[in-house]
């Protein structure tokens, strides 16, 4: 990419973005706009794929609640997203989960990793700073 374009894309990007990867649950809590008001709505997931880098980076959540299953995917720098909040770190030997999909029961869980939460802040700054 050209310079030009990076500059430009840096006054769009968010300062803070935490550090998440393929496995973790993730809460993110997006603007609903609705006429003049303004709400925050959560969606909980286990984050399946991530692509792109810059500006253009999405992450996909796949969820399974009352019986169905769904996937949606989100811009990681997109101002309709409020925060985004890691509720547990996942361990997982894959890039991409999507062998999740139609699962369900014990076959459906992602293995918990545990992580100390001094670790977990390290890293957030060093992403935030880089």
């Amino acid at each position: 990419m050209s310079l030009v374009i990076e500059e430009l894309e840096k006054e769009y990007m968010k300062a803070e973005v935490p550090v998440f990867n393929i496995g973790d649950t993730v809460r993110v809590n997006t603007r609903i706009i609705e006429g003049e008001k303004e709400r925050l709505q959560a969606f909980t997931g286990t984050v399946v794929a991530r692509k792109g880098k810059g500006l253009s980076e999405t992450f996909t959540l796949y969820r399974t609640a009352y019986g169905s299953s769904m996937d949606r995917v989100f811009l990681v720098h997109s101002p309709r997203i409020a925060s985004i909040e890691v509720v547990r770190s996942g361990k997982v030997r894959r890039a991409k989960l999507y062998y999740l999909r139609g699962r369900s029961g014990k076959s459906a869980k992602v293995k918990e990793q545990y992580v100390q939460e001094t670790a977990r802040e390290e890293a957030t700054q060093e992403g935030s700073a880089s």
